[in-house]
């Protein structure tokens, strides 16, 4: 009997401090994280249009940037776009568009990355293309990777043989050409332009673009590269 008592006093003890903590929002004595107490949604990359709440729990960094709510990285996270470098939104929208892109990324010979980091650009692409090129180009850059050279795949172009340049090159990675698909999903913008320079720097010696002078800004389109995976037509 005794056992059961304390039961019962235990089990109406948990429910008042249970049903204690679900009160009325009103009349909180402290809340510790007042941004989920009390939430606010709000449209990603729009400007706030109400208070954040009627509590003093304002996001200071909302305020510093005129209530906008598209904030940058938070300082030692690891930043989506810290090239700078971003084209997605011109990708072509018919064969038309991609051909007049094509054609004005041949004029582009220099990448649109700072050319005081061109040999750190060079290596990393060296890096990036043996993992995701060769497969198919080659480490040589001759067409002849492993995927070719057990029969599974043919027709890459040996580097060597085309008339290509570094904006060309990128054009081809971001948009595909002929048999080759886009590496936009593999690669970031800025790691595309440092695989077209690799490419240029070691398969069109005399022909390498990390100079920053014409990075000119071509047409929609024309921000891209000739491929890590053409084929001929």
């Amino acid at each position: 009997m005794k056992k059961n008592v304390l039961k019962i006093t235990a089990i109406l003890g948990l429910t008042t401090v249970l049903l204690n903590s679900c009160g009325p929002k009103e009349n909180t004595p402290l809340v510790y994280f007042p941004d989920m107490y009390f939430p606010v949604a709000y449209d990603p990359l729009m400007k706030a249009q109400d208070a954040y709440s009627d509590h003093e729990n304002e996001i200071p960094a909302f305020v510093k940037n005129s209530f906008a709510t598209g904030l940058g990285p938070v300082e030692g996270s690891v930043a989506q776009n810290s090239d700078g470098v971003f084209e997605e939104g011109l990708l072509p929208k018919n064969v038309d568009e991609y051909n007049a892109g094509y054609d004005a990324s041949k004029k582009l010979n220099a990448s649109p990355l700072n050319p005081a980091n061109a040999a750190k650009d060079i290596e990393r692409g060296k890096m990036l293309f043996d993992h995701t090129c060769a497969a198919c180009h080659g480490t040589g850059g001759d067409g002849q990777g492993p995927i070719v050279q057990s029969g599974a795949f043919s027709g890459v172009p040996n580097y060597a043989d085309r008339e290509i340049t570094v904006g060309s090159v990128h054009y081809v990675l971001t948009n595909g050409r002929n048999a080759m698909g886009s590496y936009a999903g593999q690669l970031n913008a800025g790691d595309r332009w440092r695989v077209a320079m690799y490419v240029m720097s070691a398969f069109k010696k005399g022909a390498t673009a990390p100079a920053a002078a014409t990075t000119a800004t071509a047409t929609p389109a024309a921000a891209a590269t000739e491929t890590t995976t053409e084929t001929k037509k």
